[in-house]
């Protein structure tokens, strides 16, 4: 069953050092920046060989992330338009402003492909002279930007797309938790209140193409009184109306590609048959009624990820995600496949430079586009390879969130086996049914069930006994009590 995304906030110090470390080294994670790659980032931070000389730093961006973010990726002003309609100014940080095509920090990049995140430290793409320092749009700093301007009618619709190369300035770092409060309370300033309006309007056009975004919560680490505790945390809309600006990018992104010819997409296909199906009598033993009529992204909406049965339905679903890859072309010669079945849409990831590889060269694939030029050499040259070296990428991030959640679970619960907890059944193997996966509320964890007999009441409330749990050793594993 796919595990819920590691978020850390605070200052949580895990108390799990040595076995984070030989997790790392298992994964075959990179270290310390080689001194070469630290000498180019030094260089290139100090003297950027790639500036732009358009000015629009005085346009008051403002950037929305976690408060102890500082390697900031986007930044956003929006604006209602005199004639109706809303602009969408997003400006990306420029990382190819930094990074010589090539040199030590490219092939590092290359080597890399991600940032990591672990629970005692975070394994940055670039060095962090650039990553946190001379390319993130860190408040009142002048930083090169891929600025995207969007137009959208009153509905929401996209109008017209313009990508060009610009030095801003962010006037503002604000978190997800201070831009729900102002909006709700109405404190918010324009051009953040405009956030919820755009971002309602995009979720609206989400349901009409079809699209889903599943409002399943997150299990996160957080300090407490010295040590530290598993919680989840269920998205905010001003969460997903951020998200909404994002993916509204990458969409005109991907359009502008396949107009062009040449592009990087990231593709999903449509579930098949079989997993639809699944999904289906999943629903039927959950007693969730899904009439055939209703859409699978119809029946997802109406539900509530705070009742306990909805929410193990929704985590099933995100079975149906699986499968989503990177999709190059050139020359004019489009994909086969050019969607993404969760977006409904054509899509391309290219608003997180600082932490993902491919997004740099995204970038510099709508710039030419927009431009209605031809994409640099070395953007082109690596296209082939692109998708490869993502999917390692993306493969060994999920498992590096996946194996520090299982060891700060096991390490929470070391000391209580053999206790008793309440906890819902929310999958359950088909060919085993005595097998599966529960969740508890208190403490937050995520974890397999075995040793039963009878089948696993899928949904439903159960009490079990904690039979292991041993950092390093032996993953937390429950029996039916």
């Amino acid at each position: 069953m796919p595990r819920r995304h590691l978020r850390v906030t605070g200052a949580a110090q895990v108390p799990l050092g040595a076995l984070l470390r030989e997790l790392r080294t298992t994964l075959d994670v990179p270290g310390a920046f080689p001194d070469d790659v630290l000498a180019e980032a030094e260089r290139a931070a100090a003297d950027p060989p790639g500036l732009p000389t358009r000015d629009e730093t005085a346009i008051p961006f403002f950037t929305i992330d976690p408060p102890t973010s500082v390697d900031l990726d986007q930044a956003m002003h929006l604006s209602r338009r005199p004639g109706g309609g809303f602009r969408v100014r997003y400006a990306i940080a420029d990382v190819a402003a930094f990074v010589r095509p090539g040199g030590a920090v490219d092939a590092e990049a290359h080597r890399r492909v991600t940032t990591l995140y672990f629970p005692d430290e975070r394994v940055p793409l670039h060095p962090t002279v650039l990553s946190e320092g001379a390319a993130s749009l860190l408040p009142d700093q002048v930083r090169p930007a891929v600025l995207w301007t969007i137009d959208l009618d009153a509905d929401g619709r996209t109008e017209t797309t313009d990508v060009v190369r610009a030095l801003v300035r962010s006037r503002a770092k604000l978190d997800y938790e201070g831009v729900q409060r102002a909006i709700d309370d109405g404190s918010a300033e324009e051009p953040v209140a405009l956030l919820a309006d755009i971002g309602r309007l995009r979720e609206a056009l989400e349901i009409e193409r079809g699209g889903i975004s599943l409002d399943v919560p997150e299990q996160e680490i957080v300090a407490a009184d010295g040590t530290y505790e598993l919680a989840y945390r269920a998205p905010r809309p001003a969460d997903s109306w951020n998200a909404q600006i994002s993916l509204l990018t990458g969409m005109a992104g991907a359009d502008l590609m396949l107009a062009a010819g040449t592009g990087i997409l990231r593709t999903l296909p449509a579930a098949p048959d079989g997993a639809v199906g699944r999904l289906r009598r999943t629903a039927k033993a959950l007693r969730i009624d899904w009439p055939h009529h209703v859409s699978y992204s119809d029946l997802v909406r109406s539900l509530d990820p705070h009742v306990p049965h909805h929410a193990a339905f929704l985590q099933e679903c995100t079975t149906l995600l699986r499968g989503a890859g990177y999709t190059a072309f050139s020359g004019g010669d489009l994909p086969e496949l050019s969607t993404h079945a969760a977006v409904a849409a054509p899509y391309t990831h290219c608003t997180a430079p600082l932490r993902r590889l491919v997004d740099r060269y995204a970038s510099e694939l709508c710039l030419a586009a927009s431009a209605g030029q031809s994409p640099p050499g070395w953007v082109t040259e690596a296209l082939s390879a692109l998708p490869k070296e993502m999917a390692e990428g993306t493969r060994r991030g999920n498992t590096a969130e996946r194996e520090s959640i299982d060891l700060v679970e096991a390490a929470l619960l070391r000391h209580r086996v053999g206790e008793f907890f309440d906890a819902c059944v929310v999958d359950v193997k088909e060919r085993e049914p005595a097998v599966g996966t529960v969740q508890l509320n208190d403490p937050a964890v995520v974890a397999r069930i075995a040793g039963g007999t009878s089948p696993l009441p899928l949904g439903e409330r159960l009490r079990v006994r904690l039979t292991q749990a041993d950092p390093g050793r032996a993953k937390v594993e429950f029996a039916p009590a």
